[in-house]
């Protein structure tokens, strides 16, 4: 049986669905039976340091269009010509990793499963321009339209696919993500005070990681530092945007200004690091498909503290703490219970680290093999 996959996110996009198709990958390598072969089917090689994360053999390879043009050319042999490379390696069944299933897969004679992470373009289409939401819109009516099986990452999203599809219950598996192990590994003392000297990193920090954008709200956190001792700094890791110059150019007083520190273009090794100095993550967001970097923090140790109205509830379980995200006073108040010498912090990280084992990798892997299972014995 050969199963092929998308792997455009794996080999350009270094967080989010990069991490996602990386770590399913290398983990149902290892579950799959010895005569299962897995090809994944990218654009391009993309980046060689997130190419490289994916520990390829002979039974794990990549693949990559030989007759077309860079560019728009490999866009669009995603869309639909791909199924033709897909027939001709003799692809058993095809898993869109990102959302997305190339067109007429469905008349192929290839099984397809797809993961949705989230709707959030039709949840909350003020985030996007009209013209991705039109783009976004299409193409996943078009994939639930072709697709054999759905896997959700989480039951929002699978609440949301139900609403705003119009799919019915029976036709999605709500299977979650797992993270690296590298997050539960610890940092030795040498690499730390490398990652604080490289980023001249305050004593004490809470930390935030995702794209610096309006929906994940990281306004509110940095409003909350007004509330908090002074020594408290905001590191936030994520993708630039115009937003982030907004919230730093809304800062109307000098010291809380020196609080907060963005941070752009961190490396994988040094991400690690700075989620073991922290003393907090906070996770401000307003929507969420599941929330990854929740459950990365979780494994490295910290208490976090999120925002309530969408999935993260799910994601960091009982003992995380939860916050409207337009309370920035209750959101200071959640921090100060979780900060170091806090009452109960230590009992929270290790129930909440209890908690979070259900996303293992292992464990996630043999669920999708599951799903694949069932698929092909059905088509």
């Amino acid at each position: 049986m050969i199963i092929g996959f998308d792997a455009k996110r794996i080999v350009r996009n270094a967080t989010g669905l990069g991490n996602y198709g990386r770590t399913l990958v290398n983990d149902l390598a290892a579950v799959v039976p010895d005569d299962w072969t897995l090809r994944l089917y990218a654009p391009d090689a993309g980046r060689d340091t997130l190419r490289s994360q994916v520990k390829e053999t002979q039974r794990l390879r990549f693949v990559y269009p030989q007759h077309w043009p860079g560019g728009i050319g490999r866009s669009l042999w995603r869309i639909g010509p791909i199924v033709r490379d897909l027939k001709r390696d003799g692809v058993g069944l095809y898993h869109g990793l990102t959302g997305e299933l190339p067109v007429g897969i469905s008349k192929s004679g290839i099984s397809s499963v797809v993961t949705i992470h989230d709707l959030i373009f039709l949840r909350h289409p003020e985030y996007y321009h009209q013209t991705d939401v039109t783009i976004y819109k299409w193409k996943f009516h078009q994939t639930v339209r072709e697709a054999d099986r759905i896997i959700a990452i989480s039951e929002r999203t699978k609440h949301d696919i139900m609403e705003l599809g119009g799919v019915a219950a029976d036709r999605i598996d709500v299977i979650y993500q797992s993270c690296s192990p590298r997050y539960a590994t610890a940092v030795s003392p040498q690499q730390a005070d490398e990652v604080r000297c490289r980023y001249q990193l305050p004593g004490r920090f809470i930390l935030s990681v995702g794209s610096i954008e309006a929906r994940k709200n990281i306004a509110e956190a940095v409003k909350a530092l007004n509330y908090l001792p002074e020594d408290i700094h905001l590191v936030a890791v994520g993708k630039p945007t115009e937003y982030a110059e907004q919230v730093l150019r809304s800062i109307s007083r000098p010291a809380l200004a020196s609080r907060v520190r963005f941070l752009h273009n961190v490396p994988d090794a040094d991400l690690h690091a700075l989620y073991q100095m922290a003393e907090v993550f906070v996770y401000p967001s307003r929507y969420e498909g599941f929330g990854i970097p929740v459950i990365e923090a979780i494994h490295s140790g910290l208490p976090v503290v999120a925002a309530t109205g969408s999935c993260l509830e799910e994601a960091g379980g009982p003992d995380c703490l939860y916050v409207s995200p337009d309370d920035e006073k209750a959101m200071a108040v959640a921090i100060a219970r979780v900060l170091k010498g806090a009452e109960g912090r230590e009992e929270r990280i290790r129930r909440s680290r209890d908690y979070v084992r259900r996303f293992e990798g292992t464990d996630v892997a043999s669920q999708v093999l599951e799903v694949y299972r069932r698929v092909l014995k059905q088509t």
